[in-house]
């Protein structure tokens, strides 16, 4: 008897919500990559036409793929409620690369900022290159390594490092930031359907946004002047990375001692985030996604790219919300858009930290606290209430943090 084929959609509403949930999450890092690279000292030009493009040819690709293995996981087991995985650059190597190699490359190079981006270049495709290497282990160490050794440290890094970190920038302005978060945990976690059906992740942006403008967080200055950076700028192959290996592998070969022990933090958060969705019931191939990840982040310094790509921790997030691969797909094709017309990157420099941070913090949040009862029975039996009391704690320690820095 023939078996029927479950019908799995290129896009379903539940998408929505997840790509919003993706797109803030690679958008607030390449906001503070501009901003920060501008800060060192490396020049708008770089910036703008080489950094930011090769990190988006790394994004797209990474997208394209995943909702293609998506499509793939469907058909294979028959089911029509597999999710992508969600891909970017890791929050944690981003910071590492660039305050522990490009920023180092610029001082050490005298202030010379094409030398330093070289270097990057370089650093960014070793990184790449080990990752690759390491795929062919990725499954080995999947299959004896403890589950909650592995979804343990990853709650960890949700909680502290971003979910923390984005409800300082909630309360940084409350009457905005709390709203939006109202907002997330509404239509999310409340299923309370908002007006016109609007996804509460994009209901969060219009309101927030809308307040922003109200307390004049954001002008028609600003927007003016964002507009004026609009126009179409391709996206254009070099051989640049091949010059930084010259200079990286002599007066800066120190530098390996950061980009070697990153990098395997990087293969690891990719393994982490693979066997999370595993527990979810979507079982990718880790060696594969250590291979995409590596192979994403070596096409990404062709075009400029200085920052290693992984699977994000988003990917829990986007399962819950019952996405498929739409979201995953959309995402690429928006960077698309929003790179080649390098329209986003200067714009949102005016659009507030605390309206685009509510999403990021709440799922971070969720996933790293209910990462504690689903292996209670392999770590602490009594964690039964920890979910709840984490959200707490969190909420706690952002709201005295911003009660410290008033006084």
């Amino acid at each position: 008897m023939k078996s029927e084929t479950v019908h799995y959609p290129l896009f379903k509403r539940q998408d929505i919500d997840a790509f919003f949930a993706l797109f803030q999450n690679n958008l607030a890092n390449f906001v503070i990559i501009a901003a920060t690279m501008l800060t060192i000292g490396f020049p708008a030009d770089i910036v703008f036409t080489k950094v930011i493009p090769g990190a988006a040819i790394a994004v797209i690709a990474g997208n394209i793929y995943y909702s293609y293995q998506a499509k793939r996981l469907a058909v294979k087991e028959n089911r029509s409620d597999v999710t992508a995985l969600a891909y970017g650059i890791s929050t944690p190597v981003m910071f590492v690369f660039l305050f522990g190699v490009l920023a180092p490359a610029y001082t050490l190079t005298g202030g010379n900022a094409e030398l330093a981006f070289r270097i990057g270049l370089a650093a960014c495709f070793i990184s790449g290159l080990i990752e690759v290497l390491i795929s062919f282990s990725g499954n080995w160490l999947t299959k004896h390594l403890p589950r909650p050794a592995m979804l343990g440290a990853l709650a960890g890094v949700a909680l502290t490092f971003i979910a923390g970190e984005m409800l300082f920038e909630v309360f940084a302005l409350p009457v905005v930031g709390l709203v939006a978060l109202f907002i997330i945990l509404l239509g999310i976690l409340g299923k309370v359907a908002l007006p016109f059906n609007i996804p509460s992740s994009l209901f969060a942006i219009i309101v927030g946004t809308i307040l922003a403008f109200s307390l004049g967080e954001i002008t028609l200055q600003d927007v003016s002047t964002a507009l004026d950076q609009v126009g179409f700028y391709p996206f254009i192959p070099s051989l640049e990375v091949f010059h930084g290996f010259q200079a990286l592998f002599t007066g800066f070969v120190g530098l390996l001692a950061v980009i070697l022990p990153i990098t395997l933090y990087n293969a690891v958060e990719t393994m982490n985030n693979t066997a999370a969705m595993a527990a979810e019931g979507d079982r990718y191939d880790v060696r594969e996604c250590q291979a995409v990840d590596g192979s994403g982040t070596i096409l990404g310094t062709f075009f400029g790219g200085v920052f290693p790509t992984t699977v994000y921790i988003a990917s829990i997030g986007s399962k819950w919300m019952g996405a498929g691969r739409g979201y995953s797909l959309l995402n690429g094709i928006v960077f698309f858009c929003c790179c080649g017309f390098r329209f986003n990157w200067r714009t949102i420099y005016h659009y507030p930290d605390c309206s685009r941070c509510t999403n990021l913090s709440f799922c971070r949040c969720e996933y790293g606290s209910d990462r504690i009862p689903y292996e209670r029975e392999e770590v602490l039996p009594c964690c039964r209430n920890c979910p709840s009391s984490l959200r707490c704690q969190l909420h706690y320690d952002a709201f005295s943090r911003r009660r410290s820095t008033c006084y």
